[in-house]
């Protein structure tokens, strides 16, 4: 018997349906700081001093966070071609947007402190500022777009086709929304790393903005969910779903429904963990932050993270990207994946490999753990930026 046949074709569906959620996870909570972080830079620290603090606290690790996205890219790409397919292209030029504010990112670290001129260094720092919150802004964008549904579908001979035009169509009102609770998230969440990581008047003005911005995702991510039950239709397949068939997703009828993003909540009753954990989550961090509990911050705010992104796989599950303009070409966990073996072997490499990410992601954590030291800073020993 064929090794990967212990596993059945459904099963490695789901399996690799909920890899690709710990994935996006990881990525929301390990970089997500960095991004939040850089997105407070310009208004948490007034000082030249101040602000490489503030970049000493993400520069160390900023690169190896960004694994998480590439892991994330790359479980796309081979367990859901079309997935990837289709995300890749159709947001194209959002996916320009974010790559190149990601590209600010590392040469604005590079290159701040190349000279000592105070206009130079503020360019850069407001650099910095948007390789943060462009990104933080535009996934929450790509989000809202997914709920809404993708303007895609596919012909006889299963070729795809994008029938969005430009990119401010994906700048919709709900879309935005999402964004503005992707920020209000990140922004908690590195505002939580820089009070862990700083000391004095930096972590004082970071424990002010984490707490409006832990109010603010409760406030934003319950609004977004009271828009998504009452405004925008939800998905749902009309026909029999074989779990084990091949990915054709023409092979399914799907009909739009007010209210079908929340049936999963219905019929699986445990699901309404996920958003209570995302409003519980950053309730704790605005309590966390407030008593001086740095640890329990950050943990509070990774809960609330996890949480909230969980709420958006489960409430659209099995569905992986809706389509607007042809709902039977949306893509579901069922008709989107690769073939059985393929997502074996991926599976093998993912048990081989994730493991040793995350002790070489700990080890590194731990080497560089403490405060970044203003003094050592002005001195200029011990920090690289």
């Amino acid at each position: 018997m064929i090794l990967h046949q212990f596993i059945d074709y459904d099963t490695l569906r789901i399996i690799w349906w909920l890899l690709l959620g710990i994935l996006l996870i990881g990525f929301a909570v390990m970089d997500g700081f960095d991004l939040g972080a850089a997105a407070l830079l310009p208004f948490v620290a007034k000082t030249d001093v101040e602000r490489r603090v503030v970049i000493n606290s993400i520069g160390p690790t900023w690169e190896g966070n960004q694994v998480w996205l590439i892991l994330g890219g790359g479980a796309i790409f081979a367990a859901w071609p079309p997935l990837y397919a289709v995300s890749f292209s159709g947001f194209y030029l959002a996916m320009f947007a974010i790559l190149f504010a990601l590209i600010l990112r590392p040469v604005g670290f590079k290159y701040r402190s190349k000279l000592e001129g105070t206009r130079w260094r503020e360019t850069w720092d407001w650099a910095l500022f948007v390789g943060g919150a462009v990104p933080a802004l535009i996934f929450g964008v790509a989000v809202g777009n997914v709920l809404r549904g993708v303007p895609f579908h596919f012909n006889s001979d299963l070729r795809i086709f994008y029938d969005g035009t430009t990119l401010f169509e994906l700048l919709n009102p709900f879309a935005l929304l999402c964004g503005l609770v992707s920020v209000a998230m990140l922004v908690m969440h590195g505002a939580g790393w820089i009070i862990l990581k700083s000391e004095g008047p930096v972590a004082d003005r970071a424990r002010s903005f984490g707490s409006v911005a832990a109010l603010a995702t409760i406030a934003l991510f319950v609004i977004a969910g009271v828009v998504l039950w009452l405004g925008i239709d939800g998905y749902q397949i009309t026909s029999t779903v074989n779990p084990v068939g091949p990915s054709n997703p023409l092979a399914k009828t799907v009909a739009k429904a007010s209210g079908a993003w929340f049936t999963n909540y219905g019929s699986y009753p445990l699901t309404i963990l996920a958003p209570v954990l995302g409003i519980i989550g950053a309730g704790a961090t605005y309590v966390f932050m407030n008593t001086r509990r740095e640890i329990a911050t950050i943990l509070a705010s990774s809960l609330s993270i996890a949480g909230i992104i969980t709420t958006v796989g489960v409430s659209i599950f099995p569905f992986l990207l809706p389509s607007s303009i042809d709902p039977r070409s949306s893509l579901t966990v069922w008709d989107a994946s690769s073939s059985h073996l393929t997502l074996f072997i991926m599976l093998v490499c993912a048990v081989i490999f994730v493991p040793i990410i995350i002790a070489y992601t700990t080890w590194v954590y731990h080497v560089m753990w403490g405060k970044v030291d203003e003094k050592a800073i002005r001195d200029g020993h011990g920090h690289a930026y």
